[in-house]
């Protein structure tokens, strides 16, 4: 997540040759393209997450998030 962006609150993903930025609010990619399989995982952990990444994109106080265990 970048906190000098302005636009709709959203984190970046990079898989090998993969890239893709997925809106915090719905978990839908807004650009970019993942194998099924990482979409799925990077969806997973957001879903779990998803009010702290929102709070974070909102307080600009960016820490480390948990992964999936």
């Amino acid at each position: 997540m970048y906190a000098s962006e302005h636009n709709t609150p959203h984190l970046h993903v990079r898989y090998n040759e993969f890239a893709a930025v997925f809106n915090l609010r719905t978990l839908n990619i807004m650009e970019g393209k993942l194998p099924a399989r990482v979409r799925g995982l990077v969806e997973e952990w957001a879903e779990l997450h998803q009010e702290e990444l929102l709070a974070m994109w909102e307080s600009k106080n960016f820490h480390k998030v948990e992964p999936l265990v």
